[in-house]
């Protein structure tokens, strides 16, 4: 991506140091990390994703116990701090794209996130979150939260790599603040709660697949202002959409594929609606909530 020059945001609650026992966040990157964590130590990777969905009572919370916070020192390398950086620009890039987008459909007035650096564990307004399950949102104070640690996770151990890569990943989990903001993440939590596991997660999968067109209606946006997609930009989040659907993950971690366990979408489905706000830009189109499952 083409990022000389852009501004960062100033929204950001840099905690990077930080590390104590907690329990999990979710978020784009809790299914990625949840299957790796039990793939790599011979476990079920999936079984371990159904288990954090159910103990966090679907994306976008984050539910947890007492916080142990130890305050450690230590240098950064040059790649985390370049990580950061590049992180500041992205969600200010998401700051100036639906600031006007919410303008431009009448949606009301944009309230930026935060976002939230850290090490291996952190408090948040919903509970504490764990850098093990990757970024995550709260809702309960409007912030996404991000161990820049998850960056090199995908690239060493799922080859998605890539600066629009990860730029997708920010751009999913801001996805969710406008879901947030447009009231459609409550809702589907209160739907979620009085519904069985199975179609719980239909409704977890929606909630994805729109986060995912919101970052694509993103992407298309920035590129429009900022002229910031270069070459090889798109591949690259082609590839992390094919690594990060549930058919994939399932496939490769138990040979079988099991749809009414699927959480986040396949990855036809994630890179459908990805391309989809990405070629159109156009918020209407997001509609997951009305399409029926043969049709998403």
């Amino acid at each position: 991506m083409r990022l000389d020059g852009r501004r960062e945001s100033t929204n950001v609650d840099d905690r990077r140091g930080m590390s104590g026992k907690t329990k999990a966040g979710l978020g784009i990157g809790g299914i990625i990390i949840a299957a790796l964590i039990a793939w790599i130590s011979g476990g079920d990777p999936f079984a371990a994703v159904v288990d954090t969905v159910n103990q966090n009572g679907g994306l976008g919370s984050v539910i947890g116990g007492n916080t142990e916070v130890a305050q450690g020192q230590r240098e950064f390398t040059e790649e985390e701090q370049q990580l950061a950086t590049f992180s500041k620009q992205i969600l200010a890039g998401t700051e100036d794209v639906w600031t006007e987008v919410f303008k431009q459909n009448n949606w009301g007035e944009y309230e930026y996130p935060r976002m939230v650096l850290y090490t291996d564990a952190v408090q948040t307004a919903c509970g504490n979150g764990s850098a093990q399950m990757g970024p995550f949102y709260c809702s309960g104070d409007q912030a996404l939260y991000i161990d820049l640690s998850f960056f090199m996770t995908m690239k060493q151990s799922l080859g998605a790599d890539g600066d629009f890569a990860y730029a997708y990943v920010i751009a999913h989990e801001v996805g969710h603040h406008v879901e947030y903001l447009n009231g459609t993440l409550g809702k589907a939590h209160q739907q979620m709660a009085k519904l069985s596991k199975e179609d719980a997660n239909k409704v977890s999968v929606r909630l994805e697949l729109l986060a995912d067109f919101y970052a694509g209606v993103w992407a298309h946006y920035d590129n429009k202002m900022f002229n910031s997609l270069e070459d090889g930009d798109i591949e690259e989040a082609i590839r992390c959409a094919q690594v990060i659907g549930d058919d994939y993950l399932q496939k490769k971690a138990r040979g079988v594929v099991v749809s009414e366990e699927f959480t986040h979408g396949t990855s036809a489905q994630r890179l459908r609606w990805f391309k989809l706000g990405l070629q159109t830009g156009d918020v209407t189109r997001g509609d997951t909530f009305s399409r029926s499952d043969s049709e998403l």
